[in-house]
């Protein structure tokens, strides 16, 4: 079963592009939930495990539906980008049981003892935790720098040797800063290190990271990708097919970070909204930074569609649109913080994002809680910041309820 990758639109091969030749000519993918898979003989048993013959044989090396939701990823990221041949980019990935694991065989899979990965201090809490914390573990050194200076991140990577590899978030959780990956990219090139990009906040609906030269784009399945919350995942996609097939494959199913078929079904079905949701969460989101821009009780909004962000420019150049995530400062700081968030009564009191409703919470005590107040600080996470993943309610619903939720507020 393979992806047809000829669709005029990308919301086109999101809907249709999980379609193909399945058993009993099933309209949608179906759920191959089997764990292990049977061999006309012991020669094609060998062969297979020997990679003598394409096929199945164990679900934690490849499965059937998550080998299509795979493709449906892959065709997402590449949609439209072209080779230096003028040939339509060729993609690899590997569907995991969460972003976390994802980000395990990524990291894993490229550095070794003694090396070097670079990334910058705004960072989802789990990914700073791994890599300044975990990786160290295992004798591979960790540095932060602002990668918006050129010239500052090439002296860098002259100075360290054994730096392998730059991770960069963009845009950044919760603050929403971006950097511009085009300029990294291309610096990194020169000095035969590797580039990777946590596109989560974006989807590839609003960003596509391999059109400025990343050689790995990382997901989050759980988020905007899958959209409604059912299932945790995660995706590593590479444009090194080899290295995906030989390295990155063998880390990935050594760790047993394998996706399982049913969340990979649900992955499929909510990726064919992603272009509904996405414009109606960006029209909602633009709206509400609006509104909280001009509210009495708000210090300061965090999002990179504002005129006042310090990053408008760089997104206005790489993505689509600025995207569903905003995060904002209210003046009376954390105890504000908590009286707005227990008065809410349309928007939910949850972690994480992308779902179809908005979701509300806390990073210095939920989703950054691990890091430490002075990293904390240093990545522009304060004690008071909100984060705000905006659904798709009707926009005024959105608004009504944060304007209540703010009245008699002390600051």
């Amino acid at each position: 079963m393979k992806i047809t990758p000829d669709y005029p639109s990308m919301t086109s091969l999101a809907i249709h592009g999980n379609h193909t030749e399945y058993p009993e000519h099933a309209h949608l993918l179906p759920i191959f939930a089997s764990s292990t898979f049977t061999f006309e003989s012991a020669q094609q048993g060998m062969d297979r495990f020997s990679g003598k013959e394409s096929g199945y044989m164990y679900s934690r090396f490849g499965n059937p539906t998550v080998r299509i939701a795979e493709q449906l990823v892959a065709g997402l990221e590449a949609f439209g980008i072209t080779g230096e041949k003028g040939e339509p980019l060729e993609l690899k990935a590997l569907l995991h049981a969460s972003g976390q694991s994802a980000m395990a065989t990524m990291l894993l899979s490229n550095l070794s003892s003694g090396d070097t990965i670079l990334s910058h201090p705004s960072l989802y809490g789990g990914t700073h935790e791994f890599i300044y914390g975990l990786l160290g573990r295992f004798g591979i050194h960790s540095l932060l720098s602002d990668l918006r200076d050129p010239v500052q991140l090439e002296a860098l990577i002259k100075t360290t040797p054994r730096l392998k590899l730059i991770h960069i978030e963009s845009p950044a959780n919760p603050t929403m800063g971006c950097i511009d990956l085009a300029a990294v990219c291309a610096i990194a090139a020169r000095h035969g290190v590797k580039v990777t990009v946590d596109n989560t906040f974006a989807t590839p609906y609003l960003q596509q990271p391999f059109r400025y030269g990343a050689d790995f784009v990382f997901h989050s399945t759980t988020k905007f990708l899958n959209g409604h919350g059912t299932s945790i995942g995660g995706v590593l996609i590479g444009k090194d097919i080899a290295f995906m097939n030989s390295v990155a494959y063998d880390t990935y199913k050594l760790l047993g970070a394998n996706s399982n078929p049913f969340d990979a079904f649900l992955l499929t079905q909510g990726i064919k909204t992603l272009g509904l949701r996405m414009d109606k969460h960006c029209d909602n989101a633009e709206q509400v930074a609006a509104f909280l821009s001009g509210h009495q009780a708000v210090q300061q909004v965090h999002y990179n569609g504002l005129e006042g962000h310090a990053d408008r420019a760089i997104t206005q150049q790489q993505m689509r649109r600025a995207g569903a995530v905003l995060s904002f400062e209210l003046k009376g700081g954390v105890r504000a913080g908590m009286q707005f968030i227990d008065k809410l009564q349309v928007c939910t009191r949850a972690v994480s994002v992308g779902t179809v409703d908005t979701l509300i919470s806390h990073p210095a005590s939920m989703s950054h809680s691990g890091m430490s107040p002075a990293d904390r600080l240093k990545s522009g996470i304060s004690d008071g910041l909100i984060r705000m993943s905006v659904g798709i309610e009707p926009i005024r619903d959105i608004i009504d309820d944060l304007n209540q939720a703010m009245e008699g507020l002390i600051y």
